[in-house]
């Protein structure tokens, strides 16, 4: 891979760029959290070479609200369940806007 080539992946958000202990530091949690979230199947971390847990940013922000829930009361089973409609009602609004905006500019001949 070239130097430019992997200069891409610092703006990708699906690259498994940060390591278990580096995302809970981030989060300011700790390792068993972020495995909890794997066990849950909130979040499944991509594997390195060696089998280490590997993070990305998409995945931290998933963490991380997950987090806040728990932070605020919500069992991690519920916060989790919350996440993952709340990301599925985000990408239908995203779906529907796109529709929306296609159905604009091609009206359909009446």
């Amino acid at each position: 891979m070239t130097a430019e080539g992997s200069f891409g992946r610092l703006d990708d958000d699906d690259f498994p760029a940060y390591t278990m202990g580096r995302a809970a530091a981030m989060l300011g949690t700790s390792q068993g959290f972020l495995r909890a979230l794997g066990e849950a199947r909130l979040i499944t971390p991509l594997r390195s070479e060696g089998g280490h847990r590997r993070y990305s940013r998409y995945q931290l922000r998933i963490a991380a609200r997950a987090r806040e829930l728990v932070d605020h009361g919500t069992p991690i089973e519920a916060a989790c369940r919350i996440v993952i409609l709340e990301d599925q009602l985000d990408e239908a609004q995203r779906i529907n806007e796109g529709l929306r905006s296609a159905a604009s500019r091609h009206p359909a001949d009446a």
